[in-house]
């Protein structure tokens, strides 16, 4: 098979191209902005990982070494995203009467549990912007002198001394800068901190010692820091949600150039995920909705099901959350386990070893298929199809079958070649009813409906349905209930 070139769009050129490495000999190299840790992961939040996962498993089927890092931000991110409010992780310890480094500890522990039960590789470095002060101070005092200036709230980067400041967001004046926060003291709107002083009176959990008062670093110091440290300026690929390309990732852009003195952005490719939108409330905390993967995972749903509903729309293209499309997706992913055990009954252990790309293979021509869809831009939308139809020869030789499976989930991740029915039995946290009490009150029902007791028949699956279990009479797939969502 021969192997298509990979083709990105860069959100800097806001073009695709054709991706090559910068340099071969060290491999590609991916930066991707991760969680600032004072809560639980919002489902929004994990689309972007998700998206950044697969980028990592194309990269790597492709042949490709790999060295990932994704950032911890416990400290300097603002509640506003900007520069005025609290420190997030200081806000949540006041909140929670907990110290700051609890609360970081934590929530990077849930963090992390989110991304194993979404089968999310674990990157090469997941380093925290705690651990890298020392660095971040390197830093600031080299561009200080000729980019930054100090007034009584911190020192601030003047976005006017770098070469065209805002280009990856588009922004070319201040009105497109509504987003940011006056400051007193700022020259242009657009200037934003490197170190905010703590202020006089106060005490925060977490600050430290620098030539410009004790406080501690602007939350887009870090990235720029950690890149370098772990990467090297420039690095291949930087990832980031949509959200980030406006503010964050320019504020970044203009840190590298500033400490390279150079033009350079710092990265090849900047590559960014649509949001992940909601317009029926179904994920509002206050309304009780599923904000969060253990919310998901405590109404009874699968966490796989959510990266295949991730994986069904294209990372740059919104991707609307609704009760009717998580459920689809959990249908889809329940066809998918149902069509692979019908031909593979156990479980199977197996890798890509590209035996299925060999011309001549009888699934060669899927692989193909999904080769030519993740090198369109990562088009996963076009490469489930391909699977779908994989999973329909009814002919293919299990040897043949397995080889090709391990090639799609190298790609998608959606771990078929292990998923059983019963891994899809996620009991609700609600639930009354165990999954095995569940199929003892459907056989009885079944019993009821052959002695034509309708009326025990219609109790039984009203209890159930008080249980949080929905019961689905005459699916096709003979899947005979799922939790309500």
């Amino acid at each position: 098979m021969q192997q298509h070139p990979l083709r990105l769009y860069n959100s800097f050129s806001r073009s695709f191209e054709r991706f090559e490495p910068l340099d071969p000999a060290a491999g590609v190299r991916v930066y991707s902005c991760g969680p600032t840790v004072y809560s639980d992961p919002h489902l929004g939040n994990l689309r972007a990982y998700v998206f950044t996962d697969t980028l990592s498993r194309v990269l790597r089927w492709k042949g490709y070494a790999l060295t990932h890092v994704l950032n911890i931000t416990d400290v300097g991110h603002l509640t506003s995203d900007a520069d005025a409010g609290d420190d997030k992780m200081e806000a949540a310890a006041k909140a929670r009467a907990m110290s700051a480094w609890d609360i970081a500890e934590h929530y990077t522990g849930v963090f992390k549990r989110n991304l194993a039960d979404l089968n999310i590789a674990p990157p090469t470095y997941m380093p925290t912007a705690t651990s890298c002060i020392d660095e971040m101070l390197d830093f600031a005092k080299k561009i200080a002198p000729d980019h930054c200036y100090e007034i009584a709230s911190g020192l601030y980067f003047d976005s006017t001394t770098v070469p065209d400041y805002g280009r990856l967001a588009g922004v070319r004046d201040d009105a497109g800068e509504g987003r940011i926060d006056p400051v007193e003291g700022k020259r242009h709107p657009q200037d934003f901190a490197i170190w905010r002083k703590t202020p006089p009176g106060e005490t925060r959990q977490m600050e430290w010692d620098s030539p410009w008062g004790k406080g501690a670093p602007g939350w887009h110091l870090e990235c720029s820091v950690m890149g370098r440290m772990y990467l090297g300026l420039p690095f291949d690929i930087h990832t980031g949600g949509i959200d980030h390309r406006e503010i964050h990732h320019v504020n970044e852009i203009a840190q590298n150039q500033a400490f390279c003195d150079c033009a350079d952005s710092g990265a090849r490719f900047w590559m960014h995920n649509n949001f992940l939108v909601d317009r029926s409330g179904k994920m509002s905390k206050s309304k009780g909705g599923i904000a969060t993967l253990d919310g998901l995972i405590a109404r009874g749903v699968h966490p796989l099901a959510y990266r295949l509903m991730c994986l069904s729309a294209h990372y740059r293209s919104e991707l609307e959350f609704s009760t009717d499309n998580l459920a689809a997706a959990l249908t889809r992913l329940q066809r998918l386990v149902i069509a692979v055990r019908k031909h593979l009954p156990d479980p199977v252990e197996a890798v890509a070893d590209g035996a299925a790309r060999a011309e001549g293979h009888p699934a060669a021509r899927f692989v193909a298929a999904l080769d030519e869809a993740v090198s369109d831009d990562l088009n996963t939308p076009r490469a489930l199809p391909a699977l779908e139809e994989l999973l329909a020869q009814k002919r293919m030789p299990a040897e043949a079958r397995i080889e090709a499976l391990a090639e799609f989930d190298a790609v998608l991740g959606l771990k078929l070649l292990s998923l059983t029915r019963s891994d899809l039995r996620v009991r609700p946290e609600s639930a009354g009813l165990t999954a095995d009490e569940v199929e003892a009150r459907l056989a009885e029902r079944r019993e009821a409906r052959a002695a034509k007791d309708f009326a025990r028949s219609d109790a039984i699956r009203d209890d159930l349905t008080a249980a949080g279990i929905e019961v689905m009479d005459g699916d096709p797939m003979g899947w005979d209930w799922r939790p309500e969502l």
